[in-house]
């Protein structure tokens, strides 16, 4: 089964899916290693990883699939990936899909917003008109039809810019166009929330940012709302990020960090394991 169809099982299956954001190879394998059953790779922890920049479209396409394609190759479940606004035209969405279906993605998410875009929980954020907004996404779901299999997320950030009416006609026509998840970016508080999910058919995603827009609520409670898939894109970094800054100040201080991971335990997470059983299968006499 294609990691696309394990997807598709998923979305089909009673529950809820919780997905924490990966950024590397490492993390998204500690995500599976841990239970969960996929993971999403978003443009703001790739960017702020691979370059340390910010999610303002200074990343390129080449960076976040290479990036896509190291995380697929570690782990063996579905992972979403962030195709930001296609990186271009309509064609430029179609190759952006193909490349990420050919990278090992089961999902790709194609957004609204005006190139370059920006992080949805920042200032400035700008969207494109509903005729390249709809060709977009219907460009996507063109390549998901002509043989890619992967599956398409569509994304608006207009809620930002135009408020919810706009915002929701945007996903009801992502939806009749044949994406298969939509995401309405960043709705401000509850209301709003289930309006989204009672109006709008089809599986949704929430984006749990921690300090971001949107109302920061448990899996029950957007389950009970109408949301399908509940992704946590920054959590893992924010966790990594504090633990990394207070070990250098004690080392930086004269004292070695405590509540470090047994080395044995990093050797086993990357493979040692498996990589000695397969030197002595293969080793010459």
């Amino acid at each position: 089964m294609s990691q696309a169809d394990k997807l598709r099982k998923l979305l089909a299956d009673p529950g809820v899916l919780v997905l924490p954001g990966c950024f590397d190879a490492m993390s998204a394998r500690l995500i599976e290693r841990a239970g969960y059953p996929g993971a999403f790779m978003g443009g703001f922890a790739v960017s702020a990883s691979r370059i340390a920049m910010p999610d303002t479209g200074l990343i390129s396409y080449s960076e976040m699939v290479d990036q896509g394609r190291n995380i697929c190759a570690a782990v063996d479940f579905p992972v979403i990936g962030d195709g930001d606004t296609g990186y271009g035209n309509a064609v430029n969405v179609q190759r952006t899909v193909q490349g990420y279906a050919q990278a090992g993605f089961a999902c790709v998410m194609i957004e609204d917003q005006v190139a370059p875009k920006k992080c949805g929980h920042t200032q400035g954020k700008q969207i494109v008109g509903r005729d390249e907004a709809f060709g977009r996404v219907q460009a996507a779901v063109d390549a998901r039809n002509g043989g890619s299999g992967i599956l398409i997320m569509a994304r608006t950030d207009a809620n930002a810019t135009d408020g919810m009416d706009e915002a929701i006609q945007r996903c009801q026509a992502f939806a009749d166009i044949g994406a298969d998840i939509t995401f309405l970016e960043a709705p401000r508080d509850e209301d709003e929330m289930k309006r989204y999910c009672d109006d709008v058919e089809g599986p949704k995603m929430a984006n749990m940012v921690e300090q971001g827009d949107t109302p920061f609520l448990e899996p029950k409670k957007l389950a009970d709302i109408g949301y399908k898939i509940i992704i946590y894109p920054i959590s893992l970094m924010l966790a990594g990020l504090r633990a990394m800054e207070e070990s250098l100040k004690s080392m930086q201080g004269g004292k070695h960090p405590d509540a470090l991971a047994e080395f044995s335990h990093l050797r086993d997470v990357v493979g040692f394991p498996d990589y000695y059983d397969k030197e002595k299968k293969y080793a010459a006499d």
